[in-house]
């Protein structure tokens, strides 16, 4: 039994961050099949409904949020680093520094992700057909149906996969809680940019995050596996060590 639990001790301090993805997986699976169960039931949607008339108060313009005018016009333009053309154009360029920086494993994994999570977003809305807010309450054009996000869900992937795979990219601790700290303050904005323009109710984004996050994580699991398999047989499909970690290594103590 000692032996047992040094061995599983030892398991849990190397592969705690494995371990880590694994528990927030289980999270957003179980919150996703929770806000999916509410989805179906009409008389479940006071939540949405409080959240929508809050953030809409105006009796005369409901398509108007609340605030200044400035705002809407604001959230509008963050809404918009969540749509399918933009992720796709800043995709792009990611995948561009990614294999500049030899990452050849996360950029193949980062274009897999965001076409995975199109084809779950479009999936997920096709299967449950939740009817949008209504119109008078929606400041921007919407598409097809709305649980879940569509925006919530491909701006969790997208970002949240790319934060990840650069933090390899940068050996120092700082820049890595920066980057990720960066692409969770862009998963979110994006996601509540939708709630307070009206084009989605709140449940929609929280099931879109839930997705997102779920799918990022899946997808750093799978770089990881394969990274750990791949260095083990000399593969040319894996992510070389960033230049600065490689210095500081063989710099002479």
């Amino acid at each position: 039994m000692i032996l047992f639990a040094r061995r599983a001790f030892t398991l849990a301090r190397t592969e705690i961050a494995a371990l880590a993805a694994f528990a927030v997986i289980a999270l957003c699976a179980a919150t996703f099949a929770d806000l999916a169960e509410d989805s179906r039931e009409a008389d479940d949607q006071g939540f949405d409904l409080a959240v929508l008339h809050a953030l809409h108060p105006y009796a005369d313009d409901p398509a108007r949020p609340l605030g200044p005018p400035w705002a809407g016009i604001v959230a509008a333009d963050i809404t918009s680093l969540g749509s399918t053309a933009l992720l796709v154009l800043f995709a792009l360029m990611a995948v561009g520094l990614l294999l500049m920086l030899q990452k050849r494993l996360s950029a193949l994994l980062l274009v897999v992700g965001l076409a995975g999570g199109l084809a779950l977003s479009e999936g997920l809305k096709a299967v449950f057909e939740r009817a949008r807010p209504p119109v008078e309450f929606q400041s921007v054009h919407t598409l097809n149906a709305s649980f879940p996000s569509g925006h919530a869900l491909l701006s969790a992937v997208f970002y949240l996969s790319l934060g990840v795979m650069l933090t390899r990219a940068f050996p120092r601790r700082r820049l890595k809680a920066y980057v990720m700290g960066m692409a969770i303050v862009m998963t979110l904005l994006v996601g509540l940019s939708r709630i307070y323009l009206g084009a989605h109710w709140a449940t929609d984004v929280f099931a879109g995050w839930s997705v997102g996050a779920a799918w990022a994580m899946a997808l750093w699991l799978v770089s990881y596996a394969v990274a750990r398999r791949q260095r083990r047989h000399h593969a040319v499909l894996q992510d070389q060590a960033a230049p600065e970690a490689r210095d500081e290594v063989s710099a002479p103590a």
